[in-house]
């Protein structure tokens, strides 16, 4: 069974979309930011991960850096509502950093696992 760690400091969006990964098929690990998404990954065999860009304690951005100097195959979904900034620039930024794909939210569930299970 595939592994995804989803970071988000949105409790209701972050329990929604692991609720629908677990249906879904996956083993899913949680974290509500990233200095906790980086230690639920490196205690854990992870195959994917998906994170949030605008949280406190360590943003998106960092999170993902530094996950990647970790693991620099590792495949990351980056997820935004915006901030100061519209999410389409927080999401173009966090491809350029390293993850593989991004996603502005609200998006489609469906559209969101089919990407999973492409990416996996």
């Amino acid at each position: 069974m595939k592994k995804i760690l989803v970071i988000d400091d949105d409790n209701d969006f972050r329990r929604m979309l692991c609720a629908k990964l677990t249906k879904s098929g996956f083993a899913v690990l949680e974290a509500e930011n990233g200095v906790e998404g980086i230690r639920r990954f490196t205690e854990n065999e992870v195959d994917l991960v998906v994170t949030d860009i605008i949280m406190p304690e360590k943003e998106g951005m960092e999170t993902i850096l530094e996950l990647k100097k970790i693991d620099p195959a590792l495949k990351i979904i980056s997820v935004s509502g915006g901030g100061r900034s519209a999410p389409e620039d927080y999401l173009s930024v966090s491809e350029y950093f390293g993850a593989i794909k991004s996603f502005r939210k609200p998006f489609n569930l469906s559209e969101f696992v089919q990407t999973i299970n492409n990416l996996i």
